[in-house]
């Protein structure tokens, strides 16, 4: 089946040739994961990050003798199991067609595409290893009202912690910004005027806060690679430490193009290697937000 290629009148012909030359792409959603995890591009599909037993120390009265005791240690480990692919085909009378560069466009918006769905999976797979978890007052984000105790409780549940100076981060749908807006727009004097000039600010309280957009968390049961794999995160939103959760991707975003058999033109295929993983001895830097 053909593409669809659009069409102009000959009249708007030295418009277009002026204005640019590249296709205009749809709405694109903001990507948040590669600002937030540790990113390893290595190449790596299986990562080993073993981790030892919580030493305890004890004070006691000065004897000169003390305990011994035994180290022991735990595999943790992420092995890369799942793929994001997309492919199309372009055909030739629609590139000699097309008034600009349908190619070029074409794998700038399908490698978007990509990476894109593979952000959105990253997010979710970390929310379903969070190795806390938080109920907001009634109302959650939207009452503003909530905003600063909801944040206050998210710092104390990673607060004391040394990983902490690297910085938190809170994800939030577009939705959960009604009530967001006017609680910083509301406390405080310099902060609220810049709200009240600028709109939303993306840090607050020190918190870097990121918005996706709505139905980005969701409830899933997907058979993989790996086995069954469950989320039930409809309804949550994410808080925790920065570069604390792992998102791999060997090799990065991969394109190839190729001829196809009694086909004219060239098949477009696009596909990322991903996996995520929250380190069992930092889960607890990673907080389940439920709303409530």
């Amino acid at each position: 089946m053909a593409n669809t290629i659009g069409t102009s009148t000959l009249s708007e012909t030295w418009r277009i040739k002026y204005m640019k030359s590249t296709l205009e792409t749809n709405l694109r959603k903001a990507m948040v994961s590669r600002a937030i995890f540790n990113v390893d591009e290595s190449g790596l599909f299986y990562i080993a990050n073993p981790y030892g037993n919580q030493p305890t120390a004890s004070v006691a009265a000065v004897a000169g003798t003390y305990a011994v005791s035994n180290v022991t240690t735990t595999d943790d480990t992420l092995t890369v199991t799942e793929q994001v692919t997309y492919g199309e085909h372009i055909f030739e009378f629609e590139q000699l067609c097309a008034r600009v560069d349908l190619w070029m466009s074409r794998v700038d918006e399908l490698s978007y595409a990509v990476a894109q769905r593979a952000d959105a999976w990253v997010l979710n797979e970390v929310m379903a290893n969070a190795g806390q978890n938080y109920t907001t007052p009634t109302g959650g984000f939207t009452t503003a009202a909530n905003f600063l105790t909801i944040l206050a409780n998210l710092l104390s549940k990673v607060a004391g912690f040394s990983e902490a100076y690297k910085g938190t981060f809170l994800v939030v749908e577009n939705t959960d910004l009604a009530g967001i807006i006017p609680a910083m727009g509301s406390n405080g004097f310099s902060m609220a005027d810049a709200v009240l000039r600028n709109g939303f600010v993306n840090s607050y309280m020190g918190v870097d806060i990121y918005v996706v957009r709505t139905g980005t968390f969701i409830d899933a049961t997907t058979t993989t690679a790996s086995g069954t794999k469950t989320w039930t995160n409809n309804g949550s939103r994410l808080f925790g430490v920065k570069n604390v959760a792992t998102y791999a991707c060997p090799g990065g975003i991969n394109v190839d193009e190729k001829k196809v058999t009694a086909k004219t033109g060239k098949e477009l295929s696009v596909w990322m290697n991903i996996g995520a993983k929250v380190w069992t001895p930092k889960a607890n830097l990673i907080v389940e937000v439920i709303l409530a």
